[in-house]
């Protein structure tokens, strides 16, 4: 009882920070920076008696619609990189199957010479995704010497192992849609937000609470 109630609080604790965390993905230096310059805009323009009525339509068009379009395509490429992820993960499993049953004699070394073939190609795909941008040609040559190796598997050991000629063209085609469920998650990966909606976004971002001192300076005047 007392080993649960240690494991629950660091559970909560572990929650916690996560959420601690989050909140610093949104409040960061650039917060700070932006805030501050839009208090000196707003504390000079009351200095020296200038203000202005702007309408708040300009930041709902210059800010809020390419957040929230940000938002809507950021979720439905993660939505739709998690569906291909899991094409590759059913797509591996059903080549691991063929060498469990689609064979007489079943040999437990080659099943486990494909489990770590499959290992090394999702923890290098993992890898690739997981670094910059910049690292992905030099990333995307471990996962591509991967699938040539699950390759010359199927072409080699299943076909020693007794696997008829047309179940391993079967295989094939798995491993052929593998490569292109991968293809499709590393597009996503590599074509995120347009680049220049994310500069139009952090440029009004940082311009408008600046420009919008004189509208603030006479909101606070009355």
């Amino acid at each position: 009882m007392e080993n649960l109630f240690i494991l629950t609080n660091k559970v909560k604790q572990s929650t916690a920070m996560q959420d601690f965390k989050k909140i610093f993905l949104i409040l960061n230096l650039k917060t700070l920076i932006v805030t501050i310059l839009a208090l000196a805009s707003t504390y000079l323009c009351m200095k020296y008696e200038v203000t202005a009525d702007f309408p708040l339509s300009i930041m709902a068009t210059a800010v809020i619609f390419p957040i929230v379009f940000s938002i809507g395509g950021a979720y439905k490429r993660r939505e739709n990189a998690l569906n291909k992820y899991a094409n590759m993960k059913a797509l591996g499993r059903s080549i691991y199957f063929a060498t469990c049953h689609w064979v007489e004699k079943p040999n437990p070394q080659v099943q486990e010479k494909l489990r770590g073939l499959l290992k090394d190609m999702f923890n290098n795909s993992r890898t690739l995704f997981m670094n910059p941008i910049s690292d992905m040609r030099k990333n995307e040559v471990a996962v591509y010497q991967s699938f040539s190796k699950v390759s010359e598997f199927i072409r080699t050991d299943l076909r020693e192992n007794g696997l008829a000629s047309g179940e391993c063209s079967r295989c094939n085609q798995y491993l052929s849609k593998l490569m292109t469920a991968f293809e499709d998650v590393k597009h996503i990966y590599q074509y995120r937000t347009p680049v220049t909606l994310r500069a139009f976004s952090d440029f009004f971002i940082v311009a408008l609470p600046i420009v919008y001192g004189p509208h603030f300076a006479g909101m606070a005047s009355e």
